[in-house]
């Protein structure tokens, strides 16, 4: 029988409400519409905040996928480990 319980990260509200205001940052929807100046390098600065955005989702993913989901249950790294030595 399993002593610990299973962890649920999806259950965490603080991941999904991080996920939400990066997804609404990533939508210039709060720019003025039909703005396209300052360009940048002859590119649209809501171009450059798109981007921005879409890296920093990139990175939350990356990095939630890394610390806060395991693939392989601690108890199978146990057994592992036990049968290794």
């Amino acid at each position: 029988m399993r002593d610990k319980p299973v962890k649920e990260p999806i259950r965490k509200k603080w991941i999904w409400i991080v996920l939400v205001f990066i997804v609404l940052g990533n939508v210039p929807w709060y720019l003025p519409a039909g703005t396209f100046e300052p360009l940048i390098l002859g590119i649209p600065y809501w171009a450059f905040i798109v981007v921005l955005f879409s890296i920093i989702l990139c990175g939350y993913l990356s990095w939630l996928c890394i610390t806060e989901w395991h693939i392989v249950e601690s108890e199978e790294e146990n057994e592992k480990k036990e049968g290794d030595a």
